[in-house]
């Protein structure tokens, strides 16, 4: 974080200031800002956040010891640390990273993207970040720091030299993008599609789909929207974006997209395809795996041309990037039993495309293997949703399917209906009784696929058969 005084901070905040010995109104701070204890250090600013199982003001007193140099809570703490007391910690921290960017945005050349969409946002943000990264300091968001939370503390890395910030919106219902990305006013807004996923918080895919738009509303006038030329909901963003005095670049599939490709390879090292970018055309050899992750490298190359990078260095420093994320597309294990844990997130459309790229990889005297649990947060429509999943992995010839969790079991009695008869698709109330069959079960040459909602916590599950099988 950039320098500031406690009494800024303070005024800023709305709190009030309680200094601690040897300090006063004029001390100034600039360490990490955090919400966990456990990563606080010398210098650091506690934000302490009430929680659903703990409360950060219990911990007040040993980030104190640990050498924290400021506390931000919503009551007074008996600990030896300057505090500034705020009606609402997580409002607080919101505010201090509106600030905080809006000082380097007025000293400097600071240029923020902002990257929403039902999938693809952390991919697409990681290899956006990877791009800009040897053009000048980038702070992008750890993992999936994209709530109101993860946001503003990505935001508060933002220092004096920073050159581009890259934020990931995500949002559970109406309103979070839109109050997100208001703290920053992006020049450039990314939208990669409207899908299913949250669709239960959002109340259906339109609903989501204005949720999106919030994006493209929260634009600085004179801005770019990046939008997904090949989805129709994203496409209707278009009139948004000229109500707001915003451009529009179009990247996908479709030949009107200014960024686009063609001639996809997928196989089990990557993926292969001809990329064309104003006016330039060339072959991209990426090393993250799924057909489905060329949408998310189109869109970080339409961000990354918009701000000056070249094509040609977009290609070079894409191709370096061997895992888009843990958790996502990660291929574990051996060449004898490839893993690939993508179970971090799952929504209809994410769990399509894993299905496709792991038919798509399997070779000759190779075997697919899908292990499924549920899809969360889809409302309503879950049920048919998983119908629509095992009717799929079925249609596409996987010869073993094996489904986990009681929340996925429509799926597995869909892909039953649909033919997988015998023991092609088996179903296990737990990830242990899972990996127990599958210890047994997985053979030299089979291509397994590990997918559901982070929530099902099957991503731990291909952790133990990677390691099983390295």
């Amino acid at each position: 974080m950039i320098e500031l005084s406690h009494s800024r901070i303070a005024t800023v905040l709305g709190g009030s200031l309680r200094t601690a010995a040897g300090d006063g109104p004029d001390t100034t701070v600039r360490g990490t800002v955090d919400t966990d204890s456990r990563l606080i250090g010398a210098g650091y600013i506690f934000v302490a956040k009430p929680g659903e199982t703990t409360d950060g003001h219990l911990f007040v007193p040993a980030v104190a010891a640990a050498g924290a140099a400021l506390a931000i809570v919503e009551r007074p703490v008996d600990a030896p640390i300057t505090q500034i007391v705020v009606p609402d910690a997580v409002t607080a921290l919101a505010d201090l990273a509106r600030e905080v960017v809006a000082v380097v945005r007025a000293r400097g050349d600071l240029r923020i993207v902002g990257i929403t969409g039902s999938n693809g946002k952390t991919t697409t943000k990681n290899l956006l970040a990877r791009i800009l990264g040897d053009d000048g300091e980038t702070v992008a968001p750890r993992a999936s720091f994209n709530n109101e939370v993860g946001a503003p503390l990505t935001m508060l890395r933002v220092g004096a030299d920073t050159r581009y910030l890259v934020s990931e919106f995500g949002a559970s219902g109406p309103g979070e993008i839109a109050r997100l990305a208001g703290l920053v006013t992006p020049d450039i807004g990314v939208v990669l599609m409207v899908g299913l996923a949250h669709a239960g918080g959002f109340g259906g895919i339109e609903a989501t789909f204005r949720a999106k738009a919030e994006l493209v509303r929260s634009l600085r006038p004179g801005g770019l929207a990046v939008l997904n030329v090949d989805d129709p909901r994203v496409r209707a963003m278009a009139p948004i974006a000229a109500e707001q005095g915003v451009e529009v670049r179009w990247f996908g599939r479709d030949g009107q997209a200014s960024v686009r490709a063609d001639d996809v390879e997928v196989g089990e090292s990557g993926t292969r395809f001809t990329l064309h970018a104003d006016g330039v055309t060339r072959l991209v050899r990426l090393r993250v795996l799924g057909a489905h992750h060329v949408m998310n490298a189109l869109a970080a190359v339409a961000a990354a041309t918009a701000l000056g990078v070249t094509v040609d260095d977009c290609v070079a420093r894409l191709e370096t990037v061997e895992l888009a994320e843990r958790w996502r597309m990660q291929p574990m294990g051996s060449e004898r039993v490839r893993i690939i844990n993508d179970a971090y997130n799952a929504s209809p459309d994410s769990m399509s495309a894993a299905l496709r790229t792991l038919a798509q990889i399997v070779g000759p005297g190779q075997r697919a293997v899908a292990v499924l649990g549920a899809m969360s947060e889809l409302g309503e429509q879950a049920g048919e949703e998983h119908d629509r999943i095992g009717e799929l992995a079925v249609r596409l010839r996987i010869p073993r399917i094996v489904v986990v969790g009681a929340e996925a079991r429509r799926l597995y009695l869909s892909a039953v209906a649909e033919g997988s008869w015998s023991d092609e698709a088996v179903f296990f109330a737990t990830a242990d009784e899972a990996f127990d069959y599958l210890q047994g079960e997985l053979r030299d040459g089979d291509r397994v696929l590990v997918k559901s909602s982070n929530s099902v916590g099957l991503r731990f599950l291909g952790d133990r058969l990677g390691e099983s099988f390295s």
